[in-house]
This record gives structure tokens, C-alpha cells and sequence, in this order.
């Protein structure tokens, strides 16, 4: 096996771009980044989202974004709800499994996708994986005492 396929097949050479945040909770919007506190922009981004058994799944969804933290921002119940609807006609069985967000694809290459020009591993072959993905826990507004802080 030459050097550059051990590489690939061990994911050394993957594409990186943006972190990432699946926000559970909802009732918090994140209108402020969670990391810096700055103001989050709206933006549309085309992610991948990989459904087990075997199924890739192309959203483009409108996150909170943060331009200074380069992260994105996706409700988790808007997520759900998008893949049920998507998937309610073509392949009702797997609505429910497990999923991952694994990442973004660029604008040309979702309009694509979407009209089912491109093969799964196309897909995954133009794919930008997610540099990290981070969770942030909410700790309710109030006052509490010096110790718990």
C-alpha cells in the first residue's frame, strides 16, 4: 500500500471547515456565541448528515453562525423534523435512527446531491468534515452562591 492511501484510509487527509454545535436545548436561541460572546450571524450552510443504516441525508439549513469562532449553530428539533419530512416518502423505516451531522458540502455540490446527480461517496469524497465539534451546557440566569459557581 503506497504512503498516500495509508494516509486517506486513516483520515489524515480529510477537508476540514467550521466547528460545530448541535443545540438540544429549546427554549436557548444562542443569539450570542457561546465561546465569545459576540453576536451570531444567520446563515445558510448544505450539511451532511449521515442516517444509519447507510443513508446521507443533504439539508441546507439555516444555523446561527459565528464568524470570529467559525462555528455553526443547529437546532437539534429543526434538524429532526427536516429529515423526517425528507425522508417520510422515499424511506419511512429509518426515521427515528441514530444520525450524525458529519459535516458541510459547498453550495454547487448540494444542488447537485439534492437532484441525485452525485453518488454517496461523491458526496463524502467532496465533503468538509467538521474541524471539532463542541457542547456547551446552559446554566439558568440567577443568582447562586460562591461555591457553585
Amino acid at each position: 500500500m503506497s504512503r498516500n492511501s495509508s494516509k486517506k484510509s486513516k483520515g489524515e487527509n480529510l477537508k476540514k471547515r467550521h466547528r460545530f454545535f448541535l443545540n438540544p436545548y429549546s427554549d436557548c436561541a444562542f443569539t450570542k456565541c457561546p465561546k465569545c460572546e459576540t453576536k451570531t450571524k444567520i446563515r445558510k450552510f448544505p450539511l451532511v448528515i449521515h442516517i444509519e443504516p447507510k443513508q446521507l441525508f443533504l439539508l441546507n439549513k439555516q444555523c446561527k453562525y459565528c464568524p470570529s469562532c467559525d462555528l455553526i449553530i443547529a437546532r437539534k428539533q429543526e434538524i429532526e423534523s427536516f429529515m423526517a419530512f425528507g425522508i417520510r416518502q422515499s424511506n419511512p423505516e429509518i426515521i427515528g435512527n441514530n444520525y450524525l451531522v458529519m459535516g458541510t458540502v459547498d453550495r454547487k455540490d448540494w444542488k447537485e446531491g439534492s437532484q441525485d446527480s452525485l453518488s454517496p461517496s461523491e458526496i463524502i469524497e467532496r465533503m468538509y468534515v467538521f474541524k471539532d465539534v463542541w457542547n456547551f451546557k446552559v446554566i439558568p440566569a440567577g443568582w447562586y452562591p460562591a461555591e457553585e459557581k
